[in-house]
């Protein structure tokens, strides 16, 4: 298969963690092509299909010169037999109007992964609240007197902002109720943003727990990101350590229950984050921990993930 990796500049990938790279490793073992582009390559003319600048690679194996880039192209999406929009976030409007123009390669005749209006449709926190059976309780709001009785009857909550990743923005305020007002605005930027509070879950010392969920079946291994020192954040990118441990019964029973509705949207992959017992977010955009998983267990993700992916572009040529 010819595949497209629409994602950050490849300068900036961290090879020994990415999973883009993981994914592109399996793919060039199994005789699939690799091309990249960013997604600000992407062009929309008049009459014409959507294109992109676009640079053919092949991976070196190399640890620093670890690929081989060919000059830049250009070529239409639906030319590809899958392309895989892999960007990271944050989802700010120019990735908003990347779905837009990946929607009209797909009615060019391109298939893309994940579905560009599933990612729309799915913001990573909010998606959340589809599922209440899974979830703590939670609120969502840009009222500071909801906050305040959100907290007046849970007493320790976290409170951080839609649009956050990597664990930004993130703040946990006790039963004292100390800074919630300042936090509040801080956020809310006065009323104007909403803002997801949820009760404070302790569990989160055990771990805040990605569960992979590949072509709509969780991956029998999680990645458990356990805060270190008095952080609350689990998050790798705020220092977390990452644990791979097998799946709870609990952590079965969540990616049974929502991995095929997520796969009858589009969503090929997708990374649902468990504490404790309960979902705090659904990621779709570029769901990770895949190398982390296989280094700890052998459980070859990246493997799963181009199974899924070739099956996926037989059925959708079928």
């Amino acid at each position: 298969m010819k595949l497209l990796f629409i994602a950050d500049p490849l300068q900036s990938f961290k090879i020994y963690k990415d999973t883009t790279f993981a994914m592109m490793r399996e793919a060039q073992r199994r005789g699939h092509t690799l091309t990249v582009c960013e997604p600000q390559h992407i062009t929309w003319q008049r009459g014409s299909k959507v294109t992109a600048r676009v640079q053919d690679i092949r991976l070196t194996g190399d640890a620093t010169d670890w690929y081989e880039a060919q000059p830049q192209r250009s070529a239409a999406l639906a030319g590809f037999d899958a392309v895989l929009m892999r960007k990271d976030p944050p989802f700010d409007s120019e990735y908003f109007y990347a779905t837009h123009l990946l929607e009209q390669a797909e009615r060019d005749g391109a298939r893309v992964f994940n579905k560009p209006s599933a990612l729309r449709d799915h913001p990573e926190k909010l998606a959340i609240m589809e599922f209440p059976q899974f979830i703590g309780p939670t609120l969502v709001t840009r009222d500071a007197e909801d906050i305040r009785r959100f907290h007046s009857e849970h007493q320790d909550i976290i409170l951080k902002p839609l649009d956050g990743m990597g664990g930004m923005g993130i703040f946990r305020v006790g039963p004292d109720g100390l800074n919630l007002g300042s936090i509040t605005e801080t956020l809310n930027r006065h009323g104007a943003q909403s803002v997801m509070v949820q009760k404070f879950l302790p569990e989160i010392v055990e771990g805040d727990k990605r569960v992979l969920i590949i072509g709509g079946k969780p991956v029998p291994f999680c990645l458990a990101r356990i805060p270190q020192g008095s952080e609350v954040r689990g998050n790798l990118a705020a220092g977390g350590k990452g644990v791979a441990r097998p799946l709870s019964a609990r952590d079965r029973e969540i990616g049974e229950a929502l991995g095929p509705v997520l796969q009858s949207r589009g969503l090929l992959l997708a990374g649902v984050d468990v504490i404790g017992d309960c979902v705090t977010e659904i990621n779709v955009t570029s769901p990770t921990c895949f190398q982390e998983i296989f280094d700890q267990t052998g459980c070859d993700v990246a493997f799963l993930f181009i199974d899924a992916l070739d099956a996926a572009v037989a059925g959708a040529c079928n």
